[in-house]
């Protein structure tokens, strides 16, 4: 029940253990937040929810799948991030590390000794980062490696790691994709999986949208002999009929309002969870592409707009700021089905 992507991955899942699988899904569209429309003008195609997916193209699951068979195309981007700064160079993040290391002069070293190990044993690293915080390591010293770092606050580890302003804002970007404050211990492990994901396999964007990678899961997902009902809500779990497991893909206060026999102790879990920050997104449909002072900011399809590392740790401590951390992605420069001949199209 909730055909997002982890509602779709699961279905397959349960399809390829031999398990005969029904999605429900309350909207006419697949998809959840990985998905596109024509949000503004017509022929501009704006991704509703996720835009940018350098764990999409990490994800073992999603590599285990036949996904471009069914129509997905990764693009990546000339690099996958730039951070702008007032007055000089925008940041590049590289995939290589090298070349990243270049533009942030007297940090490139720390910045090659922090990512190097993380990225060649990636393969390793990955599968013990995506799983719950409480497991048994296959890879316990590389883990504690990662942890080192990871659990510090990232306005610590900055600081820390490194002495110029160009590398404690790289960091502090990446470090605000947690949407938390980023004195909040374990913030750094964001900026640490999502700089090292871009070191190995790139922040890709999907061809024709982010539509199109839930239509390549639907895409398996229907190969497996698997059934889908769009338009179908389903408010109370004694709707159903006839099945031996519901997979429920839902908000707690959805699924604490689906079943009144839930355990005390889980209707409390459930009733007391609290849901993160929220965002405010704004699509755009462009005449001409973004004119960044800086031509360096052309190079990504992402682009962190929040100035100095103190800006954005001032900004997501106090969210009233007058300055806010925005994300912003431009894949029109990469992706022309975006937007009709000549045009351009962004999400922030």
């Amino acid at each position: 029940m909730g055909a997002g992507p982890n509602g779709i991955s699961a279905a397959i899942r349960l399809m390829q253990a031999g398990v005969q699988t029904t999605l429900l899904e309350r909207n006419a569209t697949l998809g959840g937040s990985v998905r596109t429309e024509e949000r503004t003008l017509p022929g501009f195609r704006h991704d509703v929810g996720a835009a940018v997916f350098p764990l999409g193209v990490a994800s073992p699951f999603f590599r285990s799948l036949p996904l471009e068979e069914h129509g997905l195309e990764w693009v990546h981007p000339n690099a996958p991030l730039a951070h702008p700064l007032a007055n000089e160079s925008a940041v590049i993040l590289h995939r290589s590390i090298a070349e990243t290391a270049a533009n942030l002069g007297e940090d490139g070293d720390a910045w090659r000794r922090l990512f190097e190990p993380l990225v060649t044993n990636w393969e390793q690293l990955l599968p013990e980062v995506l799983q719950p915080v409480v497991h048994r390591p296959r890879h316990p010293l590389l883990l504690m490696r990662f942890g080192a770092i990871a659990l510090l606050p990232a306005t610590v580890a900055g600081r820390m790691l490194f002495r110029g302003h160009r590398a404690r804002a790289l960091f502090a970007g990446l470090a605000a994709h947690s949407a938390l404050p980023l004195n909040a211990p374990m913030t750094s492990a964001v900026a640490l999986l999502l700089g090292a994901a871009a070191h190995a396999g790139g922040w890709p964007i999907v061809r024709g949208g982010a539509q199109a990678l839930s239509d390549a899961l639907m895409g398996v997902f229907t190969e497996h002999g698997g059934q889908t009902l769009t338009n179908t809500p389903i408010h109370r779990l004694d709707e159903l009929r006839e099945y031996d497991a519901a997979v429920l893909d839902l908000l707690p206060s959805q699924l604490l309002r689906m079943h009144d026999a839930w355990p005390q102790s889980y209707q409390r879990r459930l009733s007391s969870f609290q849901h993160g920050c929220a965002v405010f997104k704004v699509d755009w449909a462009l005449r001409e592409p973004i004119p960044w002072a800086d031509a360096g900011s052309r190079l990504a399809a992402t682009v962190h707009v929040g100035g100095t590392s103190e800006e954005v740790a001032a900004y997501e401590s106090d969210l009233l700021g007058k300055a806010p951390f925005v994300l912003l992605s431009q894949p029109s420069l990469f992706d022309t089905s975006r937007a009709p001949a000549g045009m351009h199209s962004a999400w922030a």
